[in-house]
């Protein structure tokens, strides 16, 4: 079975959730918590307090490359622009609209993919603000257009969901096959360029425990080789966390690695989820930028675990009650999946772009050991995908020796929290690792500051 070097087997609990179809909501209460950025450079909003907006039309953007507009969810009226919580337990600006009835919508014109020139091809997913939905964020557009000096020969589609709990992309490959395999083609169609599109390989590549989605997935990739030439295989590797990461599923599907520092296209990759490629189908068929999403929720504090569809904006603490039932031992609230997802302080914040699910956990479902010394086992490096020393790294950290735990590999981290999992001592490895890369950015950010004001201070004598 394809697969990677370490990694972890965690329950999977998907039964809880599996198989439930996407049902789409809205809040009752009308309200959406836009966040001004989600994914890339900050962007500024281009509405004002009042202003009537219509679904669809961008309501805050930056003019750098590597950033994503974000539009409104709903057609409404802009009632603030406040601080709000959100993932991470950050406060982050958002924009607040409520929603009326008058149904206004500000979509973008349909755009053949197949006909267009590339630079409009990418223009229209920057635009429609599409970017990585598996939780990253990172913009699509700046994906899709590698480097000139990387040959690119795979183009992935990332339907590993190796997070426990997490159900949504295998629903939606189930509920949706087509417009995958669609947004899947539009992808290779921009990344191919000038070359000839079946010089690059598109896989769909999926966790054995999703065996059963071959046989549809086959039957319309099948299709799709009949009217429009174009092979797409269906593979399957082996069920183990975190498959799902780029760079191992990188490695379990083509053998290739991907250097260290480097991104996909270093090895001739480009890798796309699931949700992301449903967006770049609908922002050129519809016009649709990407102002809704599919997440799981899910966990033993759900009375009713289901796969759900909200529009960007929607406050949890809005479907609590009314499309989500709790249990009354509820003791832990996650933004994402339980490995990499972030623990949050109440339900108050909103559906983002990159969020792949929420999770309502017990204490049964939650590891509330106390940490006691390390050992020193090695059993985290024994584990680890990205073959680190998470245990030098943590010690390198907590003497503030930033040298040795970069050397370790601290920036080559991604911080899938395997490390943690194994560890008998249950030490808070990616906490720390975390707090090493914050002070690592911190002095960064002094050095660049003391290197712009000294100029300054020469001049000045």
């Amino acid at each position: 079975m394809r697969t990677f070097k370490g990694g972890i087997f965690p329950a999977e609990h998907k039964e809880l959730s599996e198989g439930k179809k996407i049902t789409s909501v809205f809040p009752a209460s009308k309200m959406f918590y836009v966040p001004v950025t989600m994914g890339g450079a900050p962007n500024v909003p281009v509405v004002e307090v009042g202003q009537k907006v219509s679904r669809g039309q961008v309501i805050a953007k930056s003019d750098a490359f590597v950033s994503a507009p974000v539009h409104s969810p709903v057609s409404g009226s802009v009632k603030k622009i406040v601080s709000n919580l959100s993932t991470a337990n950050t406060e982050v600006p958002c924009i607040v609209i409520q929603a009326d009835e008058e149904g206004r919508v500000d979509f973008m014109p349909p755009l053949d993919p197949f006909s267009c020139s590339r630079e409009d091809a990418l223009a229209r997913v920057k635009d429609a603000g599409i970017c990585g939905m598996g939780g990253a964020s990172f913009p699509t557009h700046v994906k899709l257009n590698p480097p000139k000096d990387c040959k690119i020969d795979f183009i992935l589609l990332n339907a590993a969901e190796c997070e426990p709990y997490l159900t949504v992309d295998e629903q939606t490959l189930d509920e949706t096959p087509e417009k995958v395999l669609d947004g899947l083609l539009i992808v290779q169609k921009i990344v191919a360029g000038a070359a000839e599109s079946n010089s690059i390989n598109v896989r769909i590549v999926l966790e054995s425990n999703k065996a059963h989605l071959v046989p549809k997935l086959e039957e319309a990739a099948k299709k799709v080789r009949e009217e429009k030439g174009v092979s797409i295989e269906v593979i399957l590797v082996k069920t183990k966390y975190p498959q799902g990461a780029e760079k191992d599923i990188i490695t379990a599907a083509t053998g290739r690695e991907v250097p260290a520092g480097k991104l996909p296209a270093a090895a001739g990759c480009v890798v796309c989820n699931v949700g992301t490629v449903c967006a770049i189908s609908e922002a050129f068929r519809e016009g649709k930028p990407l102002i809704e999403r599919a997440f799981t929720v899910s966990g033993l504090g759900v009375k009713e675990p289901k796969n759900l569809s909200a529009p960007i904006g929607t406050l949890m603490s809005d479907l609590v009650g009314s499309e989500i039932q709790l249990q009354e031992n509820v003791a832990k609230i996650i933004s994402g999946g339980p490995m990499m997802g972030f623990s949050m302080q109440s339900a108050e914040f909103p559906v983002l772009k990159g969020t792949s699910g929420i999770l309502f956990l017990t204490e049964s479902e939650i590891d509330v050991t106390d940490t006691s010394p390390c050992i020193g086992c090695g059993k985290c490096v024994e584990v680890c995908p990205m073959r680190l020393t998470p245990v030098m790294i943590v010690r390198s950290v907590q003497a503030a020796s930033l040298a040795d735990a970069k050397n370790y590999g601290l920036m080559d981290c991604f911080e899938c929290g395997s490390c943690a999992y194994i560890c008998p001592a249950t030490v808070r490895l990616v906490q720390i690792i975390r707090l090493g890369k914050n002070m690592e950015r911190a002095r960064i950010s002094a050095e660049k500051a003391r290197a712009a004001v000294q100029p300054h201070e020469s001049n000045s004598k």
